[in-house]
């Protein structure tokens, strides 16, 4: 049975439009026959490599204007309803290192999408413990165990050298998806078509 084909999926927990592809990416990725590799990284390097200090949408407010209406058409197409939390962007620090803490246990795609359907659902601030433990505990994780991990030399070094990646592939918004052939797609309305190239090369 041959292998089946991955795409990367390139997130970041402070990104809108990253919230509206975790919540549904999966089952199209697995009616698809495709493999997803969760790639939890940062944009607050990548913003400040180009000079800003916050996200785009915040600096733009007409830009700003724009995406949360955006966000808010495109939630209702997949039953969703999308909540402003009272900090846009908020702090995804502590959020990406324990989602990378979960990787090799398995938790971090359940945590992932139980993050972003608190803070952009439910209007939460993902940078608070309660917060994070809740969606830990969702994921079946420790908290006792994850928050230690994620504080550890060797999750910090991983988060660092996953935003690089990204940076060396070209990747400057998020979500991304990345095929084997090394193929970007930038955006949720373009996930349909990454999972399209993933399966059959074009």
């Amino acid at each position: 049975m041959p292998n089946r084909p991955v795409l990367d999926f390139w997130y970041e927990f402070a990104s809108t439009y990253s919230c509206l592809s975790a919540l549904r990416i999966e089952a199209l990725a697995d009616e698809a026959g495709i493999t997803l590799r969760w790639r939890p990284f940062l944009l607050g390097p990548i913003f400040a490599a180009q000079g800003w200090t916050t996200s785009p949408f915040n600096l733009y407010p007409n830009k700003g204007r724009y995406m949360w209406r955006d966000i808010a058409r495109r939630a209702g197409r997949n039953d969703m309803k999308i909540v402003r939390p009272e900090v846009f962007p908020q702090n995804s620090l502590i959020a990406a290192r324990l989602a990378l803490a979960g990787r090799e246990a398995g938790w971090m795609p359940v945590f992932s999408k139980a993050l972003f359907h608190a803070q952009f659902c439910e209007g939460r601030n993902i940078a608070e413990e309660s917060v994070l433990n809740v969606a830990l505990k969702h994921a079946g994780a420790d908290p006792g165990v994850a928050f230690p991990a994620s504080r550890s030399e060797e999750v910090k070094g991983r988060l660092k050298a996953e935003t690089e990646y990204a940076k060396s592939l070209g990747i400057f918004g998020a979500p991304t998806f990345v095929t084997e052939d090394g193929e970007v797609f930038w955006g949720d309305d373009r996930l349909e078509e990454a999972l399209d190239w993933a399966r059959n090369g074009r």
